[in-house]
Parts: structure tokens; sequence; C-alpha cells
């Protein structure tokens, strides 16, 4: 069994005193065990963040952005081996943790531009002999905590801005899924990084708090569930840090009686059951716009659903694999059981999924429900798995009401070839991210991912120019160069007056 250890800027024994257990969700089995660290591990990394990050600061623009050039190539040439690592500990298929590596190489190559983001304001002539300008400079140390359902992906959407605009960052990943965080990490020194600008520390609670703590760190960018998005936010923030804090989602998908529902049943099989469903911008409720719409939807849908292959995150015909623990999947048919106890329509039942050879393995079904209501708890609530809710609906203002008066507000998506419903649904729903023909609304890197009510805290999205934004502030010059020598009174400078 193999040990996966943090990956520090200074020696360590690496005996740590608290570990955790690593699956393989195909199996079942315990394939490695990751240390734990604690508030003292985290001082040593901070002052090792210090040490390197003024430096790193002073590096130009343009240089910064060669790091990020060789980064981008190497974990390229590494793709092969990063994806079959992190499908090993997550779950998911190959091809699909191909898919998350390179959405967060998307950000990466954002971030290959950072000279030209982080040019500055100027204003010549402000007052009689006054110029104004502005630019931006790191925040210091930032801190990024991250889930486990997108390893690869969420770790370089905040690292790769944060080092591109001059800090150093810490990043703790999710204890489940750990080693290709620590990969990254590796590959960003063979860039050209220096030691100390990205480390990687692995904990619990412990080290969240930690880190929530910290006198020295800036800055802190949280993915996971809500409730632990509000604390983060509320802990940081009451520390004097600046946070955004992403949450949990409950995506919906309006269909209009108009649409093509042969896309949208092969939108809504990706959407809704890939990645097991493990995913904030899963597409988990389908939104029929009335009885005709739901009854042929319905039909199309659960011969599709039972088209879909379950198989070991290897396999190259598979839909999705495992999910990520055996907790985990308890959990998801613990609300599977719980739709059904509420009155909902059970159409296609994934519990007691099983692969031969891979009985032990933490798998689950795709599961389809119908007639399910605005008030069960099952509906309100995020299940994060390969479950599809349908909430049938009579026009196209309750289709709109159903995604804005729900606690999240991350994404939705409207299947229309009707551009006034389009734009007017766009317009007036609550939600954070939209999709128009679109299951999965997920913002190209140089706009900006975030939603809205309980899926986000804090007022910055997350990669483009709002984590510019947020990983930098703003310094504003005003100059004025007298005609004469320092010494000359006549032109000392006066501030301005009413007068």
């Amino acid at each position: 069994m193999r040990d996966i250890n943090h990956k520090l800027a200074f020696d360590h024994d690496g005996k740590a005193q608290r570990y955790s257990d690593v699956f393989d969700p195909n199996n079942g089995g315990v394939q490695a065990r990751v240390a734990l660290g604690d508030a003292a591990l985290l001082d040593r990394a901070v002052e090792a963040a210090k040490k390197a990050q003024p430096a790193w600061a002073a590096v130009n623009p343009p240089r910064r952005a060669r790091v990020m050039f060789n980064f981008k190539a190497l974990v390229e040439k590494h793709m092969d081996e990063l994806a079959h690592l992190l499908s090993s500990e997550h779950g998911k298929v190959v091809a699909d943790a191909k898919g998350d590596i390179q959405r967060g190489l998307e950000v990466i190559e954002f971030c290959c531009g950072i000279p030209h983001v982080l040019k500055g304001e100027f204003t010549q002539g402000a007052g009689p002999g006054i110029d104004v300008y502005s630019f931006r400079q790191p925040i210091g140390i930032g801190a990024g905590i991250t889930p486990f359902n997108f390893p690869g992906m969420i770790p370089l959407w905040m690292s790769g801005v944060a080092i591109a605009t001059g800090n150093a960052f810490i990043l703790k990943p999710s204890e489940r899924d750990p080693s290709v965080p620590v990969r990254l990490a590796e590959l960003f020194l063979e860039a050209g990084l220096p030691e100390g600008i990205l480390q990687v520390v692995h904990g619990d609670k412990e080290m969240v708090d930690a880190i929530l703590d910290h006198p020295d760190i800036g800055a802190i960018s949280f993915v996971g569930s809500s409730d632990i998005a509000h604390y983060v936010y509320r802990r940081g923030v009451d520390n004097g840090k600046r946070v955004q804090a992403m949450g949990g989602a409950k995506n919906h998908g309006i269909v209009m009686p108009d649409a093509d529902l042969d896309q949208v049943v092969n939108d809504l099989s990706g959407a809704a059951f890939g990645s097991a469903g493990e995913r904030c911008m899963a597409l988990s409720v389908v939104v029929p716009v009335g009885e005709k719409t739901a009854i042929a939807l319905r039909e199309k849908m659960i011969p599709a659903i039972e088209g879909l292959r379950v198989g070991v995150s290897t396999d190259p015909e598979a839909h999705y694999g495992p999910v990520v623990t055996a907790a985990h999947k308890a959990k998801i048919e613990s609300y599977i059981q719980m739709g059904v106890d509420e009155g909902a329509e059970l159409v296609v039942d994934g519990r007691g999924f099983t692969l031969q050879g891979h009985e032990e393995g933490f798998f689950v079904g795709p599961t389809l429900f119908d007639h399910v209501k605005p008030t069960m708890r099952s509906y309100r609530e995020e299940i994060f798995g390969p479950v599809l809710q349908m909430v049938r609906a009579d026009s196209f203002e309750d289709a709109l009401t159903l995604p804005s008066q729900h606690q999240y507000g991350n994404g939705v998506a409207i299947f229309t070839r009707n551009g006034h419903a389009a734009r007017e649904f766009a317009a007036r729903v609550d939600i954070g991210m939209v999709g128009i023909n679109v299951p999965i609304p997920v913002p190209v890197a140089y706009h900006s991912f975030g939603g809205w009510k309980r899926s986000a805290f804090g007022d910055t999205n997350q990669h483009g120019m709002e984590g510019v934004k947020f990983w930098t502030k703003v310094k504003t010059v005003t100059q004025r160069w007298p005609d004469g020598g320092v010494g000359d009174a006549a032109n000392a400078f006066v501030i301005p007056t009413m007068g």
C-alpha cells in the first residue's frame, strides 16, 4: 500500500500522526493512505510560502506566463498518466477524467495571457499636471480547499490564476482522491515554478480550520457542499480574509413543447448521469412543460436510461463508473428511498446494481423519478448521484418559477426552438449560469464560473477576470512632477480645495 504525503517546500519526516484511507471505487478495496496534516504543518508551509512569494511577485508577468506555458505542455504530455490516476481514486471513466483535466488546462491557457489582463489604468491630466494610474498586486498567500469530484480541474482553476498573478498558493485537496493534485504540483516544479509557491497539504476539518484561522493567508477559495461553504465563508471573513465559497446545486432543465426531444434525451443522458452525477453542474431535474411533453419525454427517456452502460473506470465503453466511496453510495441510495417514501414514482431504480467481478465496487445504477413535487425533501436537497427527477410543469411561468424559487442557484438550462422564450427565460430566471439548448452551461475559461443563492458565498466568481480580481488588490497612484527642484516652495504640491 502506498502513502500519499504532502508536497511541501521544506524537509519533513513524513510520519504523520493520522492517516485516511483512499479507496479503489471499482472494487471497494483500500489502495493507499493519505497523511493528514495539522496546524503545525500548515505553519511550516506558510513560512515557506512567505519566503518564496516576494521574489515570485517580482518576476515580470511574461516570465510567469512562460511557467504556465511549460506547465501546460507537461500536463498534456502526462495526460494519460494523470487521467488513469484520477480514475483509480475517483471512479469516473478515463475519458471523463481527461475532460476533468482538460477543463482545468483551459484556465491555465487563460493564465498564459496574464501580462495582458494585469494591465492597469491610466488617466493623463486628471488635474493640473496630475496623472492617476492604477495596477493590480498579488494578495500574498492564498489557499484553496477543493472537493473530490474534480480533483484535476478545480485545483487548476484556483492555483493557476492565483500563481500567475504573483501569489503563493497552498492547496488542500479532498482526502478521498489526493494523488492528482500532488502530481500536478510536481509538474509545476518541473515547469519552473520556484519551491514554496505551490504546496499541497492534506487533511480533514482540522486542516480546514487551520487554514481559515491562519493570519498570514489572505484569500481562500472553496468548493464543496453549501453548509460547509457557508461555514468556510463566515469563519474566513470573520478572520479578515477574502473568501469565495462555492456550494451545492440542483440544476433544472426546462423542456418546452417545441424542443427537439431526441436531442434533449441525448443531452440529459450525459448531463444527469455522466460522472455518476457527482458534479455541481449535473442536470438533476428535468421539467417538461405540458402533459404531452412529459409523456413523450418519459417514453424516450426510459430506454435511453436502460441503455446506459455502467462499468469500471477503465472500461472504454462505459458511460460512467462507480461513485467515490461506500458512504456516498449509501447516501445516494438513501435519497432514492426518500423519494419513494415521499410519494414520487420510481420509474427506473438504480439501487442494488452490481458488476460481475466487482461486486464490492461502489456502483449505483441510473435512476429516474417522475411526478416529483417541489415540496419533497429529495427535490429540495442535492443528491449528487446518478438520479434524475422529473417535475412536471403546466406552463412556461410554472417552469420558470421552479429553479427561481429553489434554494440553490448554480445552473439551469432551457430546451426550445423559440428565441423569444429562451431570451425571456435567460433574463428572468434567478440563477447564475444559464444554458440555452446547452445542458451543462459551464462558461469558457475566459468568462467566469459562479452561482447564486446557496450555491455561492462571496461576491467574486472563479477564473476569468473575476478570478484575477479575487487574487489581486488594486493600488491607485496619484502623481505630480513639479517643474522646479524638490525644494522649490513655489511648486510645492497643494491638495485641491473647493475654494
